[in-house]
């Protein structure tokens, strides 16, 4: 029964093992899992060694009793010609044979009970692998999510880096609207000459002799 307690140190070993450089989830439960499949190999091929054994001891037994009752026969059938020296030949055949037959049976019982002690052991393995099988598909779709999900915010932090750009874009395209309205600005100003003599002759133009006309008018139509 040595091969049930190095499967559980072997398991534990290797999960704690696994545990210690778990990187990728997923990819911890499909090693581990293989590993625990390759064990599980060993303790079905140990089971049916024991039940082999089983059956084999089971064999020697019933045999044992076939030959009791070949003994016993023969036994009744001396004493039924009236041969009791060959009838208490055949019942001391007998006897040797269920002299033995009783350490047949005490091998057959410890069989017995070793064989049904691996299969509830083999039985409770499998249904532990088929448990952790389920477990193993449960973590595989939690870290497909968590990827998913890692893809999703690197996506979300690439469209805030990108509205922050045209932000700072829109900012650059003001001030360049600035700078270009100061220049126009400039250009204008240039563009209109201050001209000295120009001034001059509007301070001599016939304006002031006009305004003196219409004064003079104004005054003979008021009878001033």
């Amino acid at each position: 029964m040595s091969i049930i307690s190095r499967f559980k140190d072997i398991m534990s070993a290797n999960i704690n093992a696994l545990l210690d450089k778990c990187e990728d989830p997923a990819k911890m439960v499909d090693e581990y899992l293989r590993q625990v499949s390759e064990e599980l190999a060993e303790v079905k091929k140990e089971t049916a060694s024991i039940m082999a054994e089983e059956k084999r001891a089971k064999r020697l037994v019933d045999e044992n009793k076939e030959q009791i009752e070949k003994y016993d026969n023969l036994a009744r059938k001396a004493l039924t010609a009236g041969n009791e020296d060959d009838a208490r030949v055949f019942l001391a055949k007998k006897q040797q044979y269920v002299t033995n037959g009783e350490d047949l049976q005490k091998s057959y019982d410890i069989a017995h009970d070793n064989a049904e002690k691996m299969r509830e052991m083999h039985d409770k393995l499998t249904k532990d692998l088929q448990t952790l099988e389920q477990r193993r598909r449960n973590v595989k779709a939690k870290v497909a999510v968590a990827k998913t999900q890692e893809k999703m915010n690197k996506i979300t932090g690439s469209m805030d880096s990108a509205s922050s750009s045209m932000k700072a874009f829109e900012r650059m395209e003001e001030k360049a609207d600035h700078m270009l309205d100061q220049v126009n600005s400039m250009t204008e100003l240039d563009s209109v000459p201050v001209d000295e003599a120009t001034s001059l002759e509007e301070k001599y133009s016939d304006k002031e002799k006009n305004i003196d006309d219409e004064l003079e008018k104004l005054k003979r139509e008021m009878g001033l």
